[in-house]
């Protein structure tokens, strides 16, 4: 298993790994945290704390379509075994403190927000795993699909000044994915006093802490990114970068 992002070093409080299953090596894992293991592709077998939850899995990619989830309780001992064939799973984790934490389960499509996001070149598919109507203690976790040289996260948003009802702190991780995967895409992050940009390929990550964080497919190429959430509380209200927020009424 690989760490991508280190809680106290890269963010305050998102973990995020990814970890291989193979057909002799099963993949066993103890979170301090709760944590939200998406299965981006292949089958498994799932276990957690001796008790089996069923089988989950079964896209080839990410870019195939929604995929499952397994929700874990702090302190839970999980067991990933493959159903044939190897499998890939990105698992995301927070820590809860008093917060409570939800039961155990596979998260099926069906149980996710799938929704078509924007318009025109910034029309974009969101799948909302683990959003605030869902059950669960901190996290918020989802999935965007950008198609060849389309824009997302945008309008231009930020999350990273925590005054409801206007504005609720996130911090924030992605993991991005390219199709074909020799492609690329462009991530900007911005605010009055700094401006960066970033190419993105196939396995990149990007932690944000605070500013704007559009993005954008180069032409030719998806971009896939698993994006986890997690702040003050579990509501997602992003402002937009007031200058830009009309493009919203431009259907």
């Amino acid at each position: 298993m690989r760490t991508l992002v280190t809680p106290g070093k890269d963010t305050d409080l998102i973990k995020l790994e990814l970890g291989d299953v193979s057909e002799d090596q099963p993949l066993q894992l103890t979170s301090d945290g709760e944590a939200l293991i998406v299965i981006l592709s292949g089958v498994l077998d799932v276990d957690v704390d001796g008790r089996a939850l069923g089988r989950a899995g079964g896209r080839t990619n990410v870019f195939e379509g929604p995929g499952d989830a397994v929700y874990v309780p702090p302190g839970s001992s999980v067991r990933l075994a493959s159903a044939g064939g190897d499998a890939e799973v990105a698992i995301a984790s927070a820590p809860l403190a008093d917060l409570p934490a939800a039961s155990a389960r596979i998260i099926r499509p069906a149980d996710q927000r799938a929704a078509d996001v924007g318009h025109a070149n910034w029309a974009r598919e969101v799948r909302t795993i683990l959003g605030p109507e869902h059950d669960a203690g901190r996290l918020l976790v989802g999935e965007t699909v950008t198609p060849p040289g389309n824009w997302s996260s945008y309008p231009p948003h930020k999350h990273d000044v925590h005054r409801p009802p206007a504005e609720v702190q996130l911090e924030e991780v992605y993991l991005f994915k390219v199709d074909p995967a020799g492609g690329f895409g462009v991530q900007l992050r911005y605010d009055h006093e700094r401006e960066e940009v970033s190419t993105v390929r196939d396995g990149d990550v990007a932690v944000i802490r605070s500013g704007y964080h559009p993005v954008v497919a180069a032409p030719g190429y998806a971009l896939y990114y698993l994006w986890v959430m997690a702040g003050q509380g579990r509501q997602m209200i992003p402002w937009l970068e007031p200058q830009h927020a009309w493009v919203q009424d431009t259907r």
